[in-house]
């Protein structure tokens, strides 16, 4: 399956980095790239994408006005809010919209791999479910994974992406109770495995809302990711 991505951002050189984030995940292409937010929705009557990377601040409207009108529509396609916006109203609008993942910059490139990944699976088992031949308990499966990110499921947990296991998930959880907030390294260490492992791990948990995710710029060069349970 080959998801085509629109780009929305009123900054041509953010726009193009971000095209180039999308087109390193297996599984998604960009096909369009505007900046504004009557383009926008001009070029998702136009192109169809599957999915829109969509800035809150564009010159003309804003982002979440494009998402209200793509809603009004009729359009159910997916939407990934991406921008500096913090204000807990924006948020709210989004979500009520139908976002399917709100993204604050700045971000490394691997934050919007997960949610593009999570994204592609929601829609694999959405897909799943017109298949009549499968059975009761796959169909369910393909139900719970389409759920795993709504407020019903938030108890529940999240299906683990091709690589992870239950045993060092739980390790990770694990590492994090109390109120413990800790870096990649750190979870690594406490954890017994590689930080990438690690990192892989504590990002899922970010991207299925087990974790919450804060940027320390105290140190040099590239501002550390520290995790603690949501």
């Amino acid at each position: 399956m080959s998801l085509d991505v629109l780009v929305v951002d009123d900054d041509f050189m953010v726009a193009s980095i971000h095209r180039r984030f999308v087109e390193r995940v297996p599984g998604f292409r960009v096909v369009g790239e505007v900046h504004t937010g009557a383009d926008a929705l001009a070029a998702v009557d136009r192109l169809r994408p599957d999915l829109v990377l969509l800035d809150v601040h564009l010159p003309d409207v804003s982002g979440i006005e494009v998402l209200r009108r793509l809603r009004t529509a009729g359009h159910d396609i997916g939407v990934v809010v991406i921008t500096a916006a913090r204000e807990a109203d924006t948020v709210r609008a989004a979500a009520a919209g139908g976002a399917a993942h709100y993204l604050v910059k700045p971000f490394a490139p691997e934050d919007l791999a997960a949610r593009l990944e999570e994204f592609l699976r929601t829609r694999q088992a959405l897909d799943g479910l017109g298949d009549a031949d499968v059975g009761q308990e796959d169909l369910q499966a393909d139900i719970d994974a389409v759920f795993a990110r709504s407020p019903q499921g938030a108890g529940a947990r999240a299906p683990l992406p091709k690589g992870l296991s239950l045993e060092t998930a739980d390790a990770v959880l694990a590492a994090l109770a109390d109120g413990v907030e800790l870096s990649a390294t750190e979870c690594a260490d406490a954890v017994g495995v590689s930080r990438v492992s690690a990192r892989r791990y504590l990002e899922h948990f970010a991207t299925a809302g087990r974790a919450a995710v804060r940027l320390n710029y105290g140190t040099a060069g590239r501002p550390e990711r520290r995790y603690r349970l949501s």
